[in-house]
């Protein structure tokens, strides 16, 4: 009799046992449901994506020399923006800093005697500008060395030459800074002429910084919920030794905490969609 009793109880308790794992089964397939997948989106490289632009044709060098020449800065300004006027464009307007920019260069090149964009030690237009402070989205260099009878001569010789050209006539640029100097250049008295163009950062608005900060934070704070997440749903994949109850807690913390990850991916891609818009508006504007 004892023998039936005992038999009797095992065979109720592998049948809660049996009910219990069935019961926990399908509280883990119906809760614990596979996360949907984070997408993965590079913000730091879109600001990268905006390439400044820099135009550098060929110096221009005279080999005719004026009996008389008289270089002024005003003087240079004047009459490229003459040119563009003739050609329906806005005057440039004189920025002290890329006046700095220039004067810096045409210094450079007497004290290390060389006649290029680029210094020997590696300085180009974009260094100049950096050095003296401005920040741009487009930049341009016209290097003249030579006597030139006036500074109408010399604006004529940049016109006469393409490139130069391009650079007095780009509707872009709207600021301009403008050096001449006179020193020894190959054992010769001469001038060096340096104009550099830019189009401001000012001109166009940026992606906004706080925008992208937020979109920083909210990846880092994804990350972290990622770990914990993986950590609870292999605990939810092993219940053995938890209760029915214990197991529900778990499973209901997880879904918790799923509901709020997936609540910051929606914002996070919000933040995201408007920093990019950002960022295309910022583009077409240096078009």
């Amino acid at each position: 009799m004892r023998s039936k009793i005992a038999i009797f109880v095992l065979l109720l308790l592998a049948a809660a046992g049996f009910y219990f794992r069935n019961d926990i089964n399908t509280l883990y397939l119906q809760l614990t449901q596979k996360l949907p997948p984070l997408e993965k989106i590079s913000v730091d490289t879109l600001v990268n994506q905006v390439q400044k632009q820099i135009s550098l044709p060929p110096p221009l060098r005279v080999e005719d020399q004026a009996p008389e020449s008289n270089l002024t800065r005003d003087g240079v300004i004047i009459w490229t923006n003459s040119q563009r006027a003739s050609n329906g464009l806005q005057p440039l307007i004189e920025n002290v800093k890329l006046d700095a920019a220039a004067q810096a260069k045409a210094k450079d090149m007497f004290a290390q005697q060389y006649f290029a964009h680029v210094s020997p030690s590696g300085i180009g237009a974009a260094d100049l500008a950096k050095n003296a402070a401005y920040d741009f989205l487009a930049i341009g260099e016209n290097l003249a060395l030579g006597d030139f009878a006036d500074d109408k001569d010399l604006v004529q010789a940049w016109m006469n030459s393409p490139g130069h050209r391009a650079n007095i006539l780009n509707a872009k640029y709207m600021e301009i800074g403008v050096a001449v100097v006179k020193g020894t250049y190959e054992g010769q008295i001469t001038w060096m002429a340096v104009q550099e163009f830019a189009l401001p950062m000012s001109a166009c608005p940026g992606p906004d910084e706080n925008v992208k900060k937020s979109i920083d934070s909210y990846n880092s704070q994804l990350d972290q919920w990622a770990g914990t997440l993986q950590n609870q749903k292999s605990a939810l994949e092993n219940p053995q030794g938890l209760s029915r109850e214990e197991y529900n807690q778990k499973v209901n913390a997880y879904n918790n905490l799923v509901a709020q990850y997936n609540n910051l991916v929606a914002t996070l891609k919000t933040l995201i969609q408007t920093y990019n818009r950002q960022v295309d508006l910022f583009n077409q504007c240096i078009k």
